[in-house]
């Protein structure tokens, strides 16, 4: 197998889930400044023009981040990050999709139709008067799950999901990006704190 990845919260997603599990790969770096991801070659690994990519050993590619953790998940199955149970795996979907389409999704296109637009601008369409309630939309459902985290570890409890390590990805990176996290969810910066202090953090 091997990651194409870049610079962004996505690859760093799966470069932390892989760091997590212990898993090594060999990676190739695409650089998206420059539109290598909109261009043959990688067009043809990943027809969306999106980092990263998962090449698999029969030559085949995966994409989407959370589609290219859960095979690792199943070719690595521990430690489980998704979980060991029917149980626990749905609850670890349940509230990865609930991060990735109401906190990940709305704080990046805020960041494309704002401070990233000129990269954006000439890649997909942008809605920069949308900018702004994107952004306050992420906000919102931040706040949201800091009120449930109270007397949490990690979001699912005590146990270390692909639920905590996409919502660190995105609000780490963005924290940078004029987006940062709320210093008064005491319980989201608390939770910050400690994956920021896992060795993975740093993948």
């Amino acid at each position: 197998m091997k990651l194409y990845q870049s610079v962004g919260p996505n690859p760093r997603v799966v470069r932390m889930f892989m760091a997590e599990k212990g898993i090594e790969l060999p990676m190739e770096t695409v650089d998206i400044r420059a539109g290598e991801n909109r261009q043959e070659p990688f067009l043809s690994i990943n027809a969306a023009g999106q980092s990263p990519a998962l090449e698999l050993d029969d030559g085949s590619h995966v994409a989407e981040i959370t589609v290219i953790c859960e095979y690792l998940e199943e070719r690595h199955p521990e430690p489980p990050l998704i979980g060991r149970t029917p149980e626990e795996r749905a609850e670890t979907r349940m509230w990865t999709r609930r991060i990735d389409l109401n906190i990940c999704e709305p704080m990046a296109n805020g960041f494309r139709y704002s401070t990233g637009l000129k990269m954006f601008e000439d890649r997909m369409r942008c809605i920069p008067q949308a900018a702004d309630d994107l952004k306050a939309c992420a906000q919102d459902k931040l706040r949201w799950l800091d009120g449930l985290m109270a007397g949490k570890t990690y979001i699912a409890g005590e146990r270390l999901t692909l639920a905590d390590i996409l919502l660190f990805g995105f609000v780490d990176f963005f924290a940078g990006v004029d987006q940062p996290l709320d210093p008064e969810l005491k319980n989201l910066a608390a939770w910050h704190g400690r994956m920021k202090a896992r060795p993975s953090a740093e993948a």
